[in-house]
């Protein structure tokens, strides 16, 4: 059983991301679990992310090749979302499926709190999008599928982005054009997968410009596009920027260095420094241990369980 606190109204995390777009670019962190969330929510930046790739190996132990169902997408999409107050993106991967299918996944989404859903023009046996063998479907198909998910969603203020892994297939050129098809079939922002260069950036900026687009950038590491800085994406022409790994792979490697010493030393004396503090933990959630009940209430107005 999950625990979840009152799901946000469908629209609303909607509303309050494209409010934040007047203090563009924005900096999205990737969060691969709850309590990252809510650190995210404490640095104050302006919205989390729900990464398949970061969900994927982090929480299910598996590679980002397409295995997550859509109900523990919406599970993960309606833990993150009450665990904070920020507005949550939430990779969708190819949408599970054709136009309707599409329509039912952000529906399922927009219910679980998803303030924006990303769709990719993927093959369905999808593969990380700095990979090489990728397989895109033919960019009508991905047209209707954008179409079938902005007719879906149950609150226009719903955001649905269309990625195109296009760039790691073919041309720079085939890039541009997909943007512009997806953003006439009615995407609200258009996010172009592994750009190769500073200067295919600027391209693409000045596209987004040029058509009125809102751009989303992924600075994901170790992947085939430059690390750019956020003000310098926003200098060429992107509105917000994706950071959708960082923190699992901090993570990751902080728990390889723990355990490598704790090996070594039989102790953990030497990482207290390291580690975030019982009364850190304690006051990221809100919790008074001399007052547990306080929690009880907050789940006691409504059953806010789920299996």
């Amino acid at each position: 059983m999950s625990v979840l606190l009152p799901l946000p109204q469908p629209g609303c995390g909607g509303r309050l991301l494209r409010e934040a777009l007047r203090d563009r670019p924005l900096p999205i962190v990737g969060s691969p679990f709850a309590l990252a969330a809510r650190l995210i929510e404490d640095r104050e930046f302006p919205a989390v992310y729900l990464s398949g790739a970061a969900f994927s190996a982090g929480l299910l132990g598996v590679p980002d090749i397409g295995l997550i169902s859509l109900d523990q997408l919406a599970d993960q999409t309606a833990q993150l979302a009450s665990s904070i107050k920020l507005p949550v993106v939430v990779d969708a991967d190819t949408g599970f499926g054709g136009p309707a299918d599409v329509a039912a996944c952000v529906q399922r989404l927009e219910a679980a709190g998803a303030a924006a859903i990303q769709i990719e023009d993927q093959n369905p046996d999808k593969r990380c999008g700095h990979l090489a063998g990728k397989q895109v479907i033919e960019t009508e198909a991905m047209v209707e599928k954008i179409a079938a998910a902005c007719q879906g969603r149950t609150s226009p203020d719903t955001i649905i982005i269309a990625r195109t892994d296009i760039r790691g297939v073919t041309t720079l050129d085939d890039c541009v054009s997909r943007i512009h098809a997806y953003h006439e079939a009615g995407a609200d922002w258009v996010f172009p997968e592994a750009l190769r260069s500073r200067e295919e950036f600027a391209v693409v900026g000045e596209t987004l410009r040029q058509s009125g687009g809102i751009g989303l950038a992924n600075m994901t590491e170790f992947g085939r596009s430059p690390l750019l800085e956020l003000e310098e994406l926003g200098d060429l022409g992107f509105a917000a920027v994706l950071y959708p790994v960082t923190l699992l792979r901090l993570a990751m490697k902080a728990i390889e260095v723990g355990l490598d010493l704790l090996a070594d030393e039989g102790t953990q004396r030497s990482l207290l420094d390291l580690m975030q503090t019982r009364e850190e933990l304690y006051d990221l959630l809100d919790y008074d241990p001399a007052n547990p009940d306080q929690w009880r209430r907050r789940l006691a107005p409504a059953d806010n369980t789920t299996p």
